[in-house]
């Protein structure tokens, strides 16, 4: 092993999702940086980094000239399911692991993939665990049209089957579109309990704008009637939109208004690093995937991806979003659910702080659908579902 190792940084920091890849670039550099400056390993993290520019076909070229021209065997990156599929092939080919670092659909796992990043049941079905009680059983859906929309809308219609609920209506739009007026008065008319919004960049803010306008003229659409729940919008992008995300739901691993020393002592460390401003769960698990690579390859001695990956998932590792560690079964970490209510400064509100890990049940093998009325959320490392009998 030399002193120093390439990583590679796949983020489309242009583009139609730049807002959120750029926070992902920013976090991995800041923990790069972390890393070299800290004196407590043996080598030097070196960034290779490569810009898709949101556009999906780039994302394999891309991946596979970084590894060709610099010989790494490690990259972090990748943003929306689509680009990581393609990029899934190139890593398995070459030899390579991806860190993913972004909230996904579930349903995959691959020997040369680490996912830093929550699968359903340790965001989409703790989030409902804790709405349907409070505002009631029947949703609309909306979604980007591509895998994640579809994923999790299918998800979340079989929870709410499975709960006694409904779905009264499911839209998906073109990624980027924001022609979402024909959205919202489906809404208007169909009057649901709650709509789970799994938009992303501008056609999620343009949803989010309008359906504001709307509570605005009904009070019977304002947050605190029939809020909008989100997955995958955090600190970044609640700022932009101010007093239109107020009073609606986010769950997360981790957010910046999270109560502790453990994480005051994170944002002074990060503070005045480029993307610490508005820093966001994406943020802080781009940072984990690094600090977890060069834990790992310490351990292992090398950064042979197989020795790596076994260190990974044989020693536990300090994040900011807690202790973790990758699962043996499906290379996934474990993580907390954290559920918050949005404020028009672009901060949360935490009104759920899980109590531990969430253990990762990417396939929901393991995990009942169905939500009883009002049931308290379990925290500790188990699944918080209900096993299936």
């Amino acid at each position: 092993m030399g002193s120093s190792i390439p990583i590679g940084l796949l983020f489309s920091r242009s583009g139609p999702y730049w807002a959120l890849s750029q926070q992902g670039f920013h976090g991995a550099l800041a923990a790069i940086e972390s890393v070299n400056a800290s004196g407590e390993y043996p080598f030097e993290l070196v960034p290779h980094d490569a810009d898709p520019e949101g556009n999906t076909d780039r994302y394999a070229g891309l991946c596979r000239d970084m590894i060709k021209r610099t010989g790494l065997r490690h990259v972090v990156g990748c943003t929306t399911s689509w680009s990581r599929k393609e990029v899934i092939p190139v890593v398995e080919k070459a030899d390579a692991l991806l860190w993913y670092p972004c909230v996904y659909e579930g349903f995959e796992a691959s020997e040369n993939v680490v996912y830093i990043a929550a699968s359903p049941n340790q965001h989409l079905l703790p989030l409902l665990d804790y709405i349907v009680p409070r505002f009631g059983r029947n949703a609309f859906l909306t979604g980007s049209n591509y895998i994640w929309g579809w994923e999790m809308n299918r998800i979340a219609r079989e929870v709410l089957h499975h709960s006694g609920g409904k779905v009264l209506g499911e839209r998906n739009v073109p990624i980027g579109d924001v022609e979402i007026n024909h959205i919202v008065a489906e809404i208007k008319a169909k009057k649901p309990d709650f709509i789970l919004n799994n938009l992303i960049g501008p056609s999620s803010h343009a949803f989010l704008k309008a359906y504001h306008e709307l509570g605005l003229a009904d009070p019977a659409f304002a947050a605190g009637v029939r809020p909008v729940l989100s997955c995958n919008l955090y600190e970044g992008e609640a700022a932009l939109l101010g007093p239109a995300i107020a009073g609606h739901y986010t769950v997360s691993c981790y957010f910046r208004s999270l109560s502790g020393e453990a994480n005051r002592a994170f944002l002074q460390q990060v503070a005045g690093k480029p993307g610490s401003q508005q820093l966001t769960a994406f943020f802080v698990e781009t940072y984990a995937s690094v600090l977890l690579i060069a834990n790992a390859i310490w351990q292992a001695g090398t950064d042979d991806i197989g020795e790596v990956l076994a260190a990974a998932k044989a020693h536990p590792f300090s994040t900011p979003f807690g202790e973790s560690i990758v699962d043996a079964r499906t290379n996934h970490v474990l993580m907390p659910a954290h559920i918050g209510r949005a404020r028009a400064d672009g901060d949360f509100d935490v009104v759920f702080e899980a109590g531990g890990a969430i253990e990762p049940d990417p396939f929901l093998t393991r995990s009942r659908l169905g939500i009883p009325g009002g049931e308290a959320m379990p925290s500790a490392k188990a699944p918080h579902l209900r096993v299936v009998q």
